[in-house]
């Protein structure tokens, strides 16, 4: 395995949920090949798609400052939020996760018709306040389907009823909204610029939209959906006759209970791609410059019809078709016929699951199969 001893990997793995970190991929994933190839180089890249830790990926790379402050949670209670901070570039680095998570929340409190994104917008006060002028929010994992009206409102915008009272910026009453108020915006927060990190491409309301996908996990039943669904609908109407934006069918619009749109519709954000975010702090366009990279190795625990969808994957996938290296990906379980995705331009994929072993199993050893899958590839 000479030639194999000298090759270069490009490792940017996805977390193999409920199992591995991405870093224990990463470790899992350089002890295998390393124990076929001894003299192997790998150019590991902690990876994130915008949500939970989505503040660790970035301090990887970035030495920030940690700044914690009071914020509220979805529900409106006090707790201590943190982000980053650049001061020397005047930017900060949001995980909506912090405020306004899931997992803030015990199960039997999660309930999207009452939650807010207040809290989230109460920590991009607060970097602005700091003299960010540049943010970027890492969406995903949150516990809201407020439409993004709760971090507009902690900026400054009011949503007012047919009857001028003022809304709270709760899932629940974006069917009410009639005029959106944005005359107590201050010019420091308009002249911010904002850019929204997510993985999905789901549209703001339908059967792909934030609703109808995502807020059965944040506790919402049929009713509840339908309720949230249309709420959204008469939120993007608001938009469409006040703001003049058509933004509803924008892919991603549909992000962390529509909060990408928020961003869009009331702070004209930018978006970008998790993986293209990372890749971009981590410097990798730099590194294939100079480094010739003969795999790049991605991966999750599942891949599913869905993975080649917006997720990590795929965003891995069209940098090594970009730079014509193979990817590989490996998992934990592969639920679609491998030649599909041969077919849409991965060059292996490698499951590391014992099928005579019951599904506990296969995670209980998931870092021990992922070392002996790839170290056994490797020496094939």
């Amino acid at each position: 395995m000479d030639a194999t001893a000298q090759m270069k990997f490009l490792l940017i793995p996805d977390k193999f949920k409920g199992s591995l970190s991405a870093e224990e991929v990463i470790n899992c994933l350089k002890e295998g090949i390393s124990a076929a190839a001894p003299g192997a180089g790998f150019f590991p890249v902690l990876a994130s798609d915008g949500g939970d830790g989505f503040l660790d990926a970035v301090a990887n790379y970035r030495p920030l400052e940690r700044v914690c402050h009071k914020a509220l949670d979805p529900l409106g209670r006090e707790l201590e939020a943190c982000y980053l901070f650049d001061a020397e570039n005047k930017e900060a680095y949001v995980e909506l996760a912090e405020a306004s998570g899931l997992v803030l929340l015990s199960e039997s409190e999660r309930n999207a018709l009452e939650t807010s994104t207040y809290g989230s917008g109460m920590q991009l006060r607060h970097a602005i306040s700091r003299g960010a002028r540049k943010i970027f929010i890492g969406l995903g994992g949150s516990a809201t389907n407020d439409g993004g009206t709760g971090i507009a409102a902690a900026l400054g915008y009011r949503f007012e009823d047919a009857n001028g009272r003022e809304l709270e910026p709760i899932g629940a009453q974006l069917g009410q909204i009639a005029v959106l108020d944005d005359s107590g915006v201050p010019d420091t927060i308009r002249n911010v610029s904002f850019t929204a990190v997510n993985d999905v491409n789901n549209p703001l309301f339908g059967p792909n939209g934030a609703a109808y996908v995502y807020a059965a996990q944040k506790g919402a039943g049929g009713e509840a959906i339908e309720r949230l669904d249309q709420g959204l609908r008469h939120l993007d109407a608001t938009v469409r006759s006040q703001l003049g934006k058509t933004l509803a069918t924008v892919p991603g619009t549909g992000a962390a209970g529509g909060t990408s749109y928020g961003l869009k519709a009331f702070f004209d954000a930018d978006f970008i791609s998790g993986i293209e975010f990372i890749l971009q702090i981590a410097g990798i366009a730099e590194v294939l410059k100079v480094e010739q990279v003969d795999y790049i190795i991605t991966g999750e625990g599942k891949i599913d019809r869905q993975t080649l969808s917006g997720k990590l994957i795929n965003g891995v996938l069209n940098l090594g078709q970009k730079h014509q290296i193979p990817v590989i990906a490996v998992c934990g379980m592969l639920d679609v016929p491998k030649a599909t995705l041969v077919a849409e331009g991965l060059h292996d994929v490698i499951e590391i699951r014992n099928p005579d072993k019951p599904l506990e199993y296969n995670m209980g050893h998931a870092a021990a199969l992922l070392t002996m899958a790839v170290k056994r590839y490797f020496e094939s």
